[in-house]
Formats: structure tokens, C-alpha cells, sequence
């Protein structure tokens, strides 16, 4: 999978893209991770990817040109007519980021990520060029290269290969309650984890592993789990 990133601070994703299973993903294959600058694809030669908005107000808003041209760009780099390409924008009013869209996302060809900064972007980007508009959560970030960093671990993860022991993706939170045995699809919170010591010792209190978990017997485990899990 290609994941092709506007920004106008590409080597933010420098250290991202060079550690732990997103760098191995990297090396096996399974994706790949290419900036692209905004300022390359300015209409002058100093560089400018912003102006002021119409109407007034604070701050500059990212023009529609540089974008719509990288786009352009990278969209033409797809060989084939076949491929599944999604061009997303994060926007603080976007739809809210979720596990079943990384599900979903894990089958695309490309994934065309435009970063936002300063005040915003103009709107016509969002009409004309993106597919859709995504938040990853109530709050404003200075910009969308954290949003992109959390789409590509999310759906990077959800590829085979990616990850060492793909079934621990079978009953962790956010899938699709039927690993657990629910008769329905729902979505539910995974059921807490405890390793050693058995028995931990904290501000003078003790706390321990509970008891069903040491007891070799997986039916009331699995009988555990799913009361736990929400």
C-alpha cells in the first residue's frame, strides 16, 4: 500500500518512517511512505502556498493551486486504471476517524493524505479535490501530520505481515465482537491484560493477577474475558 503525504513539513515524518514496525512494514514491502512538499508545486518561485482569507480574519489559509497540482502529480504515477486511490483532507469538522474505516482503508491501493496548517485550507480543496474530510478527534492540532501518522499506524497494523502474531488482532478494541463469540457484530473495549509479577506491591498495597487467569481452565477465561470486555 502507497501512502503519499502533502505537507509543507516533510521531514516531520522523517523519524516515523525509520522506527520500529512501520520502518520494518517499510522493508517487507507492504507500504510505502513518500512526502511531498507543497512549496515544489507553488505557482512562483519563492515558494507560496498561502494567502489571506477572504473576508478577514487571523491568520492564512493553504491555496487550492499547489495542492491540486501534487495531487495531479502523484495521481499520474498510477500505472494502473484498476487501483483504488482515496484522497483525504483532515479538518477539525471532518468525519470522525475510526477503526472500520482503517479496516476498510487497508484495501486501498493508495491513500493521498493533504496536511493542513496555519488557519486552514481553502474550501474548494475539500470540494474538488478530496474525497473526504477526517478528524481524528475533538480537539485542534497546529496540523494535519499527527492525523496522518495516526491513519497509517492504524491501517498499517491491519496488514498481513505487519505485525508479528497476526491473530492478536482477532480481540483487541474496536473489532468486530464476533472473535469474542456475541452472536451480533458489535464493537467493544478489549478485556484488561496482566503479566508478571503474580503478585504487585504498590504504595503498601498488594494487587494481584485475578485468580480465573492462573487457573489453566480457557473456558472461564474466554467466560472472563467477554464479561470484561465492553
Amino acid at each position: 500500500m502507497k501512502f503519499d503525504i502533502l505537507t509543507i513539513f516533510p521531514t516531520f515524518f522523517d523519524s516515523f518512517k525509520n522506527e520500529a514496525l512501520i520502518s520494518r512494514a517499510q522493508k517487507k514491502k507492504l507500504i510505502s511512505i513518500t512526502t511531498y512538499n507543497l512549496r515544489d508545486y507553488a505557482d512562483d518561485t519563492r515558494g507560496t502556498v498561502d494567502g489571506r482569507p477572504y473576508g478577514g480574519g487571523a491568520g492564512m489559509v493553504l491555496l487550492f493551486s499547489p495542492i491540486y497540482k501534487a495531487v495531479k502529480k502523484i495521481k499520474s504515477k498510477v500505472k494502473s486504471p484498476k487501483s483504488k486511490i482515496k484522497v483525504i483532507v483532515f479538518n477539525p469538522k471532518g468525519k470522525k476517524f475510526t477503526q472500520e474505516m482503517a479496516r476498510n482503508w487497508s484495501k486501498l491501493d493508495n491513500l493521498i493524505m493533504i496536511c493542513g496548517r496555519y488557519e486552514g485550507i481553502d474550501e474548494r480543496v475539500m470540494t474538488e479535490i478530496a474525497d473526504e474530510e477526517i478528524s481524528i478527534g475533538d480537539y485542534v492540532l497546529f496540523g494535519g501530520e499527527v492525523p496522518a501518522m495516526v491513519v497509517m499506524e492504524a491501517i498499517t497494523r491491519l496488514l498481513p505481515g505487519a505485525i508479528g502474531k497476526q491473530e492478536s488482532l482477532k480481540n483487541e478494541s474496536f473489532n468486530d465482537a464476533g472473535e469474542m463469540g456475541k452472536e451480533q457484530l458489535t464493537k467493544f473495549l478489549e478485556y484488561p491484560h496482566y503479566t508478571r509479577p503474580e503478585v504487585l506491591e504498590y504504595k503498601g498495597k498488594k494487587y494481584r493477577v485475578p485468580k480465573v487467569l492462573l487457573s489453566g481452565d480457557h473456558k472461564k477465561i474466554e467466560e472472563w474475558r467477554k464479561s470484561k470486555s465492553k
